[in-house]
């Protein structure tokens, strides 16, 4: 019996476009059509969106990681969230009903994982004295866009829970990940030398022209 938690994939893609979607419907994991616009559809399809961008930040830190060598653990980090995200849209891209019990899925072992890897990089850090703008580096910006669109996967996750039933770790890896790719931001940024920008309400322009 295989010590692997979950089954590998079994699938072969011969053709990407089938002109089944035409009608604006698509298939869940268990065959089931149903419509494109759907909570489900819109859950898993964020989570897929969610990931596209961390595939971009993931590169960024690949290519810094060849002259700033403490950023190739981020990158591996990222690389594993990827795997997890897909995991996470397996199990939310099919019904409770069909799924089974090696189907792909995040745990609260990924939960504890980034909780321990934020904990980690919090220790270098200094406190916050007010919150941090995004874009003290192109990876820190597109880390930021990650955790914001990570939290939009939350909410739209939790949407669906309210029609839906939803496995209570794929609520609590998607916030748990906002909060990580706040500190992978933070971290990224303190090893590169990056300075953080401080939001400064009086920085506005009605601050700047005030007095």
């Amino acid at each position: 019996m295989s010590k692997q938690p979950f089954d590998e994939p079994r699938m072969a893609i011969n053709r990407v476009y089938t002109r089944r979607g035409d009608q604006g419907e698509t298939s869940l994991a268990g065959g089931q059509r149903v419509p494109k616009d759907g909570p489900r559809i819109e859950a898993y399809g964020t989570v897929d969106e969610l990931n596209s961008f961390l595939g971009a930040a993931r590169v960024t830190a690949s290519e810094l990681a060849a002259t700033e060598a403490r950023l190739s653990p981020l990158a591996a980090i990222l690389l594993r969230v990827e795997h997890e995200l897909f995991n996470l849209g397996s199990i939310l891209a099919t019904l409770p009903e069909d799924a089974h019990p090696k189907q792909a899925r995040v745990t609260d072992a990924e939960v504890a994982r980034l909780e321990s890897e934020m904990d980690r990089m919090n220790r270098e850090l200094p406190p916050l004295r007010s919150f941090v703008l995004p874009g003290s580096s192109r990876l820190n910006a597109e880390l930021h866009v990650c955790r914001t669109v990570c939290r939009r996967a939350e909410r739209v996750t939790v949407a669906l829970g309210h029609v839906e039933s939803v496995p209570p770790e794929a609520v609590r890896y998607l916030n748990r990940l906002s909060d990580a790719l706040f500190v992978f931001g933070r971290w990224a940024s303190h090893v590169t030398g990056a300075p953080e920008t401080l939001w400064e309400p009086n920085q506005s322009s009605s601050g700047l022209t005030g007095g």
